[in-house]
């Protein structure tokens, strides 16, 4: 039978008790952390829904800091007061201190992180997107290349022409992607600029500027435009939370162009901030039913969409968001349907 777990906060002004999180049948009575563990790890060995670890954690009034944990802690499940609830025992090596020859110290024992954030961390650095077209067209763009080739790579000298903020010196070099319209209304939810490379501004002349090529993933070519090198970096903290609006949406995109889904490979939903999500929502994947038809009648039906996997939004547009799957029962594809845990 179901257990439950109280979440209690502790409160101390309000006393106010949490919504009830549900244990997982045959959860553990207690789990000692080792090196590559992540909270979204352990919180599922203890409960249902995982992305609800912030409400266990937090009934430690004994740790300072209940998001850091680390290899060698220990977590019991205890009662008080005839409630269940995870305690933490810090384990003794925590803190210890390694030196080298070179008198650098480094921690033996790492905080676990919530997210195994290096699925994720090299896509960061080079895919965006573009939320409206007339936003593209206006962005500066590649009008030379050295010696008057129209292809360039990285090392080389290239030149743009266009309106570059002063303040800025490092830009991102992208080609126009796919563009990506709402089947119902006709919107335009937004265009995926796909990374061809980054280079620095060295001299600027007017409206043209030159720029020494620092990586490039393939040819750069005339036309290619320039955005300033996006600063969001990634938040190395997410607290996984359910969002606070009904989201009905789908994956319409995988950006690394594999036709068949797993576990911590990302893509593109067609919901995004106008409609509610937030870095580190979580939502439920249905994989769409498919319509056969019944020999029987003669006609055709749709079998009904299955619950197949969740996946977490960690970077959100006006219209559009990159999610990272992290659990798949089944292997998911574009049109697959997301929607609150």
């Amino acid at each position: 039978m179901r257990k439950s777990l109280l979440a209690l906060l502790l409160l101390a002004a309000t006393g106010l008790v949490q919504a009830q999180v549900q244990l997982r049948d045959g959860h553990p009575q207690s789990y000692t952390v080792v090196a590559g563990d992540t909270l979204w790890d352990i919180s599922g060995k203890f409960l249902n829904q995982p992305w609800k670890w912030p409400e266990l954690w937090r009934a430690n009034p004994q740790v300072h800091d209940p998001d850091l944990i680390y290899p060698g802690d220990t977590l019991n499940l205890i009662y008080v007061d005839g409630q269940p609830r995870i305690v933490v025992n810090r384990g003794a090596s925590r803190g210890t201190i390694k030196l080298s020859p070179r008198v650098r110290s480094t921690p033996i024992a790492e905080a676990i992180p919530t997210i195994p954030l290096g699925a994720i961390n090299a896509f960061l650095l080079n895919n965006r997107i573009i939320d409206n077209a007339s936003q593209f067209e206006a962005a500066p763009h590649v009008v030379a290349g050295p010696g008057e080739r129209v292809l360039s790579g990285a090392g080389d000298r290239i030149y743009a022409r266009g309106q570059f903020e002063p303040s800025h010196v490092s830009y991102g070099i992208y080609r126009k992607g796919k563009t990506y319209v709402d089947p119902v209304s006709g919107v335009v939810l937004g265009i995926n600029a796909d990374d061809i490379g980054s280079g620095q501004i060295i001299a600027s002349e007017g409206d043209v500027a030159t720029l020494q090529l620092q990586r490039s993933t393939q040819e750069v070519r005339l036309g290619d435009r320039l955005f300033v090198s996006e600063e969001r970096g990634i938040n190395s903290t997410f607290v996984p939370s359910e969002p606070q609006q009904p989201i009905n949406g789908n994956i319409i995109d995988v950006p690394r162009g594999v036709t068949q889904i797993g576990e911590f490979d990302v893509v593109t939903i067609d919901r995004g901030r106008l409609d509610g999500l937030a870095e580190g929502n979580v939502l439920a994947i249905y994989k769409t039913g498919e319509t056969v038809r019944d020999r029987v009648n003669g006609d055709q039906v749709k079998i009904p969409d299955e619950r197949s996997g969740l996946l977490m939004v960690f970077r959100t547009y006006e219209r559009l968001s990159y999610g990272m799957v992290l659990h798949a029962t089944r292997s998911l594809a574009v049109q697959d349907k997301v929607r609150n845990p």
